[in-house]
């Protein structure tokens, strides 16, 4: 007690006050006291009741609220591929013939040989200004709304996963070359019905614009590799479910083994067609 008689701030032991907290009851002076539903509350409470407070989360497990970053990123990192490409081959449009891009592109046999990097390099690749272009308005349409829902981490390891369903897709069913980041695209939009049915939204639209593009990918009218398509596509699907529809006490780790479980079935298949090769030459 002071001479006067009053308690002291805890926080300042130098002012007597007549005021207490009503959480803990302890004495605070009015700068440390903070204005709450009934009565006000020390300083020290309402920091510790902010850190108890549970934020609100997507059905994918992230915060809510998140600006976009991984989005513009891929975006970034494409277009900066793209520019380099041209800048080599002196030629925006032909940019395929630059040696950096016969470097990253994704041709079978040279993954048998042990250049495994061309299961990824080959998603930052693109043939020509258009092919850049509608894949990157494709990301940004789709990448956008599904970054908010699946959140940073979450979205880049279901791109990144979608990006490898669609390179073995490719391996194992084709022989012929293949770069873009379609394959990675489709898995967002085998993703985006995942999303749509957990959140029992209305299924008509993105069906009907799956349907279109799968069309275009077997109609033969354009150069289009509709096995990075089909392997996205089913990958991006099967990551998507595995992360939206666990209960809240078992989302991480049910997640967590559904990339790690599809990561080593694809692993696992590409060695076993790798190895077939082998013994056929």
């Amino acid at each position: 007690m002071n001479p006067e008689g009053m308690p002291a701030c805890v926080r300042h032991p130098d002012r007597p006050t007549g005021l207490r907290c009503v959480r803990c009851e302890r004495p605070a002076c009015p700068e440390c006291l903070r204005e709450a539903s009934v009565g006000y509350q020390c300083v020290d409470c309402v920091n510790e009741g902010s850190k108890q407070v549970r934020r609100p989360v997507t059905v994918a497990g992230a915060e809510l609220n998140q600006k976009l970053l991984v989005v513009p990123v891929l975006i970034a990192i494409n277009v900066a591929v793209f520019a380099f490409n041209a800048y080599q081959a002196h030629s925006i449009n032909s940019n395929w013939r630059s040696q950096s891009y016969a470097d990253g592109v994704l041709i079978p046999s040279f993954v048998t040989d042990g250049e495994w990097w061309r299961l990824f390099t080959s998603g930052f690749l693109h043939i020509g200004l258009t092919h850049l272009l509608l894949n990157m308005v494709s990301l940004w349409i789709i990448g956008r709304e599904l970054e908010i829902v699946f959140g940073r981490l979450r979205f880049l390891a279901l791109y990144l996963v979608s990006m490898l369903g669609g390179s073995a897709a490719v391996y194992i069913l084709s022989a012929a070359g293949a770069a873009g980041a379609s394959g990675a695209i489709y898995g967002l939009m085998g993703a985006l019905l995942v999303t749509v049915i957990r959140l029992k939204l209305p299924l008509g639209q993105v069906i009907a614009v799956i349907a279109l593009n799968l069309a275009l990918s077997f109609s033969g009218f354009l150069a289009i590799s509709w096995e990075a398509h089909i392997g996205g596509l089913v990958v991006g699907a099967l990551v998507g479910a595995g992360f939206l529809f666990p209960p809240a006490a078992i989302r991480n780790k049910v997640q967590a083994v559904t990339l790690v479980g599809t990561v080593v079935l694809l692993v696992a298949l590409m060695v076993g067609v790798g190895d077939l090769a082998v013994v056929g030459t």
